[in-house]
């Protein structure tokens, strides 16, 4: 056998170990990628960066527009909660003298009927 040819031979006996090991990572490391990706709901996507999965039909439209109905009555209700806080705030902070005058006016009332 010609020696540049068993050189060759030889050569690549030497590296494809470090290839096949380079071509393992690379793939193993596609699957975890892969794994992850389904196991925490994030779309696949194919080589030009298109969703493949979830594809969107008519039930996750309805149930968008549900959370979106949804989101729209916490905030509402978010806001009225704010409002009731404002005005706790204001009774509390405005008068403190009067609103420790009622609650004594209160003890004494509770302690004469005793």
């Amino acid at each position: 056998m010609d020696p540049e040819k068993l050189e060759t031979f030889r050569f690549v006996g030497e590296i494809l170990p470090y290839v096949a090991v380079i071509v393992a990572v690379s793939v193993g490391g596609w699957v975890m990628t892969t794994w992850l990706r389904i196991k925490n709901g994030y779309p696949l996507e194919n080589s030009w960066g298109k969703a493949l999965h979830p594809h969107t039909d008519r039930e996750s439209q309805e149930r968008i527009k549900l959370l979106t109905t949804e989101n729209a009555q916490l905030r509402a209700e978010l806001g009225s909660v704010k409002d009731r806080l404002e005005t706790i705030e204001r009774i509390v902070t405005d008068q403190p003298s009067r609103l420790a005058q009622e609650i004594d006016r209160l003890a004494m009332d509770k302690g004469g009927h005793a």
